[in-house]
């Protein structure tokens, strides 16, 4: 079986970064991914601009996967919108716990398990859903194991294979594998995989989802200050090798978060399929 490749989206905010993503989509379009999912902000802060791009994208004629959390959602709006994508031919999803976002006080989170519980309840086997996977365990689990555990529950609950949060470490996601198969988790784990284009906001986004950039790596990057050139050829070359290390050794495919970049990205992917 052919490796799957994939491209992650955010929603853009205005009319130029939505003209731009037009752009970049189509330019990605052209390597043939599987699908590309577009994200969801904390408790549907972006669900009519996600909703808006993945009716886009699928009317382009593509593959989407959108991103969907109940956050501070009631079930009669999120299965609107679960029907909506029904409707227009959507058969992708990617079911997250989300974040409520603050100011909501005490809402309850309502877990992944529970949403993909919650989408086969409604809609059988329409959709291919995908899930979270922490290969360097999730911010907020107690433990390893249990994080194992909860990932084994959304995918017993219905979800059909996983997409991991972004790592810079091989042997975390092969040490996973090996974890996730002792507790009898059978079925594909994708690699998230992050271009490093601006070493500032990456460390910054990875102290708040918990990703570890590994202190050499953090060095070398450190080192070349305000040379955005160097910084990014780098990084291009040490994430393209870490892609193939995990693709030799045998993980199904990569799921590219793209940042709304065509660049890196298109280079990298063009290396591997070389």
């Amino acid at each position: 079986m052919s490796p799957r490749f994939s491209f992650e989206f955010f929603p853009p905010k205005t009319p130029a970064g939505k003209e731009k993503l037009q752009t970049v989509r189509a330019e990605l379009a052209e390597l043939d991914p599987s699908f590309f999912s577009v994200t969801y902000g904390a408790g549907g802060s972006t669900r009519d601009n996600t909703k808006n791009i993945v009716l886009e994208t699928k009317a382009a004629g593509l593959s989407v996967a959108p991103h969907l959390s109940f956050g501070g959602d009631d079930e009669e709006t999120v299965l609107s919108l679960i029907n909506d994508y029904k409707n227009a031919g959507v058969d992708r999803m990617v079911a997250l716990r989300g974040d409520v976002p603050s100011g909501m006080g005490a809402t309850r989170l309502i877990y992944a398990r529970e949403l993909v519980e919650f989408v086969r309840k409604h809609t059988g086997d329409h959709f291919e859903i995908e899930v979270a996977a922490y290969p360097e365990i999730h911010p907020d689990a107690p433990s390893y194991a249990k994080d194992i555990d909860y990932l084994k529950q959304k995918l017993d609950a219905g979800a059909n294979s996983a997409i991991t949060q972004y790592f810079f470490n091989a042997d975390a996601y092969f040490y996973f594998l090996e974890d996730c198969e002792k507790a009898g988790i059978d079925k594909p784990i994708y690699p998230g995989i992050m271009p490093i284009t601006n070493f500032t906001n990456l460390a910054r986004f990875s102290r708040n989802c918990g990703a570890d950039i590994p202190r050499w790596l953090t060095q070398k990057l450190s080192g070349y200050g305000d040379d955005q050139e160097s910084v990014t050829k780098f990084g291009e070359e040490f994430v393209t090798e870490l892609c193939q290390i995990l693709m030799e050794g045998g993980a199904p495919g990569i799921h590219f978060y793209t940042m709304n970049q065509v660049e890196p990205v298109k280079r990298m992917l063009q290396e591997l399929q070389r």
